[in-house]
């Protein structure tokens, strides 16, 4: 019975110790987007069925924790359906234990909002986004990082 009682007491306290994952509109993103900040923001744009950015997913979860100190803030974008936040998006979360901040993007018609976020992605993921609206300097990177590329790019944002 304690250990019954212990079980119960263990599962109560793990969703409040689960990483949060909020549905967000496009007007939010936007602006996080544009945040005239000298923070910079390294937002990557990923999928739970993506297995590209899954494998580089963990890249980005060493560069939250090496630049936590520093003007550097993780925006991880889910763009998962809205409908799979709970079966799937949150699980997979607490599962990787990421630490980054991670928001799923409740847009359903690409075509209507992806040139809002950058004029040039074609909706390929994984799509990250490295900005800093205080030095006006934005990168947009189509493609899989291997982590000494993703290093780099931040760096030239960091000079």
């Amino acid at each position: 019975m304690k250990y019954l009682l212990l079980a119960a007491a263990m599962l109560l306290v793990l969703p409040s110790q689960a990483q949060q994952v909020a549905l967000i509109k496009l007007p939010e993103l936007q602006k996080r987007l544009n945040r005239k900040t000298d923070t910079t923001y390294v937002i990557n744009f990923w999928a739970t069925w993506c297995a590209p950015c899954i494998k580089e997913l963990p890249y980005f979860e060493q560069v939250n924790a090496t630049y936590a100190k520093q003007k550097v803030k993780v925006l991880l974008v889910s763009m998962d359906y809205a409908s799979q936040l709970d079966k799937k998006v949150k699980p997979f979360v607490l599962k990787r234990g990421l630490k980054s901040e991670v928001v799923l993007l409740n847009e359903t018609d690409p075509n209507t909002w992806m040139d809002k976020v950058d004029g040039k992605w074609t909706g390929a993921l994984p799509f990250t986004l490295i900005i800093n609206n205080g030095k006006q300097k934005r990168a947009a990177y189509e493609k899989e990082f291997t982590q000494p590329e993703l290093t780099a790019a931040l760096q030239q944002f960091l000079k």
